[in-house]
């Protein structure tokens, strides 16, 4: 089994040069591969940035789901990734759904991000978040 690196998950899953498109989807079928979180994490923002492709939330979240999904490809802790693709659906950036769902309902997450709290409250979500308090005024 090989990890795959962000790029060929993007040449997949955007299929944008017909050359590495190919060379990604006959690897891909070809060869047992391993998704990391950290690599859906990547893939996530170059495929949803303003500065990437801008697609939104909900397409990028499928083409995941469905490079994740092909016969060959395990994903590593992939129950945390598929909940951190929910949330990140809803609205919670991708980033701090894979840093909250990795961290799992027991563990929790503690942050200086009073809007990861809020966000966690507004999805009901069961993973605790603690958010340090400063006795300082808000950062500008």
């Amino acid at each position: 089994m090989i990890a795959l690196d962000t790029n060929i998950v993007l040449r997949y899953a955007l299929k944008d040069d017909t050359e590495q498109t190919r060379l990604a989807t006959d690897f891909l079928r070809d060869n047992e591969c391993l998704l990391l979180p950290t690599v859906v994490l990547e893939a996530a923002w170059v495929m949803g940035s303003k500065r990437g492709y801008a697609l939104d939330r909900a397409t990028v979240a499928e083409r995941l789901r469905h490079v994740a999904g092909l016969p060959n490809v395990r994903v590593e802790q992939a129950t945390q990734v598929a909940v951190a693709l929910r949330w990140y659906e809803t609205g919670m950036d991708v980033a701090d759904a894979l840093h909250l769902a990795l961290a799992g309902s027991g563990q929790g997450l503690v942050t200086l991000d009073r809007g990861i709290r809020r966000l966690a409250e507004r999805l009901q979500l069961d993973h605790p978040v603690v958010v340090l308090e400063t006795t300082r005024g808000p950062d500008v």
